[in-house]
């Protein structure tokens, strides 16, 4: 186990985009992606469950090392605790880690693992696949979390795939919206904290990035909202372009999706024929 947690702290060269490191990572969601729809789309609602629950499991993992990697340190030899409020993990792409467990523990036709189902098969499979297209600024020199980092938005990319597949009979307008319900109080959530949470600590804390008290520093989004202080646009305004232009990037996932699923419903009608 310390061979591991000195090798996961180990030091390299900052990965590139689209570098080899990138590319094995992206390779490997892909190979792990076709070979879960293909070998899962019709298991039984046990085996289901299963993997998403080893899923959980490993980002659960994971989350706990970023965690103690950010906040653990050592000043003159002697080690100390100084909490990185900054990566607390609620943001967009931490939503797996407090949703999975409502697909593995609520009934199969319920309406909670059909809305949480839904939103992680749109809303974060789209986070997933902007961050696995383009990493940005989450590679850095430490090794594990470079790792954690593609793990974790891999699975995103992997469980939203392979959720669409296996409830690909259900995919319509009214799933869709379901996911909708479930990203409203994920933000509402997000800005609960956003509110509290400052008023205790002078770090920066901006979950799902749209907080009034600090500047957004997503793509575009950094644009029109750049803090308290005379932004181009009043914060209410900038929540509500944030939920919308989200909701439309889930949509086009929905809209790729149905269309995929119509076609490889007809090719088999076709087959069958």
């Amino acid at each position: 186990m310390a061979e591991i947690l000195h090798f996961l702290d180990g030091r390299m060269e900052t990965p590139g985009l689209y570098g080899t490191f990138h590319l094995t990572a992206f390779a490997l969601v892909i190979l792990i992606t076709l070979i879960l729809c293909i070998k899962g789309k019709n298991v039984k609602d046990r085996t289901f469950r299963k993997i998403v629950f080893i899923a959980w499991i490993i980002l659960v993992l994971f989350e706990t090392y970023k965690q103690i990697n950010f906040s653990f340190n050592y000043n003159d030899g002697k080690p100390y605790w100084d909490y990185q409020w900054y990566a607390f993990p609620f943001q967009m792409c931490s939503a797996p880690l407090y949703l999975l467990p409502f697909v593995f523990l609520s009934k199969p036709d319920g309406a909670v693992r059909k809305a949480v189902c839904s939103f992680l098969s749109f809303w974060i499979l789209f986070a997933g696949l902007a961050v696995m297209f383009y990493p940005g600024d989450v590679f850095i020199t430490t090794i594990g979390i470079n790792i954690q980092t593609m793990v974790w938005h891999g699975t995103q990319v992997i469980l939203g795939v392979y959720f669409i597949v296996y409830y690909r009979k259900r995919v319509d307008l009214g799933y869709f919206m379901k996911g909708f319900i479930v990203f409203l109080l994920m933000i509402c959530a997000a800005t609960a904290l956003n509110l509290i949470v400052p008023n205790y600590t002078s770090e920066t804390f901006n979950m799902f990035y749209i907080s009034p008290k600090f500047p957004s520093t997503l793509p575009i989004l950094s644009m029109i909202y750049t803090g308290p202080e005379n932004p181009p646009v009043p914060w209410p305004v900038f929540l509500a372009i944030y939920i919308v232009g989200y909701t439309l990037a889930a949509f086009l996932v929905y809209i790729i999706a149905k269309g995929f699923i119509s076609t490889f419903s007809k090719k088999r009608t076709k087959k069958a024929a």
